[in-house]
């Protein structure tokens, strides 16, 4: 794997925080903050698939806005 070194400024309670988790975990900074960032990026790409998801099912259904959703949510929630 190719690496690059960069800079970033973190607020020093974070710094610790990190610097403690990492020692407890048995590894170095680079990679608990590698692992985190990984972890965040496919967090966020899997919800831009549940997003485009939904929204395709929304624009099928004729779904406009959130209110529609709110109002479609509500009557079902009625019927039951």
């Amino acid at each position: 794997m190719k690496t690059k070194t960069f800079n970033i400024i973190l607020p020093e309670e974070l710094v610790r925080k990190a610097d403690l988790t990492a020692k407890k975990e048995y590894r170095n900074r680079s990679e608990l903050i590698r692992e985190a960032l990984n972890t965040y990026i496919n967090r966020a790409m899997a919800w831009e698939t549940v997003f485009a998801a939904g929204e395709k099912v929304a624009r099928a259904s004729g779904i406009k806005n959130e209110s529609e959703v709110a109002k479609i949510v509500s009557d079902f929630r009625s019927s039951k």
